[in-house]
């Protein structure tokens, strides 16, 4: 009696485990610093849960050293008029251009703080990315209209995972606000390839604010 019971839990924790790992990696990135215990098990049953995500028609994106996981769609194949598209499981999200510049921003700040080493975290204040972004807007524009979009957007960027509001305790004290770790799953999503092609992207961004006439332009 003793040994089945036993035996039957043995076999329900690993399932139950799986489970809570499913449900944490479907709702968003998952961190090995927001659970360290749950990240352990990750790992131990990586392969279990891509065979899982795998019939969702996801893969499991891991990267162990830089401590974050997330699951990703499958390429859409070439139609061919005869399959059936899958629906997409994971939402491909449509950012805004500022979002996208101020993201891609962040990504060459975060190449050229690794090529430097130390400290391996990438940790910015409001100001400082309020300065990344104010070369690229017509010089006409209103400063307080200009702060105002700048929040949202800065908002949207911690709600997307990419910046992580760090408290007093874990930097250096700001006057402006609160300090942003920059989080390096950004890696992940702009890749070195597109890196590579950065001045190109800037210079495009630049001539769209160029080109954009500012709202005291349009009066």
């Amino acid at each position: 009696m003793t040994n089945d019971l036993s035996t039957s839990t043995s076999a329900v924790a690993p399932a139950a485990h799986l489970s809570v790992l499913l449900i944490s990696l479907l709702k968003g990135v998952f961190y090995r610093d927001s659970d360290e215990r749950l990240w352990g098990e990750l790992l131990s049953l990586q392969a279990r849960v891509r065979d899982y995500v795998t019939v969702l028609n996801l893969d499991l994106v891991l990267d162990e050293a830089e401590g974050y996981a997330f699951l990703k769609s499958h390429p859409e194949p070439k139609d061919d008029g005869q399959t059936t598209p899958l629906p997409r499981l994971v939402v491909r999200r449509q950012l805004s251009f500022p979002v996208s510049l101020l993201l891609a921003l962040l990504r060459k700040k975060l190449a050229e703080f690794d090529t430097r080493g130390g400290d391996t975290r990438l940790v910015m204040s409001r100001d400082e990315m309020i300065e990344l972004i104010r070369v690229f807007m017509p010089q006409s524009s209103n400063e307080a209209k200009f702060r105002d979009q700048f929040e949202t957007t800065l908002k949207k960027v911690v709600d997307l995972g990419f910046l992580r509001i760090l408290k007093p305790t874990e930097g250096a004290a700001s006057t402006g606000g609160p300090n942003y770790e920059v989080r390096r799953i950004l890696r992940a999503f702009v890749d070195a390839q597109w890196l590579s092609e950065f001045d190109e992207h800037l210079a495009a961004y630049r001539t769209q604010f160029v080109d954009s006439p500012s709202e005291e332009d349009e009066k």
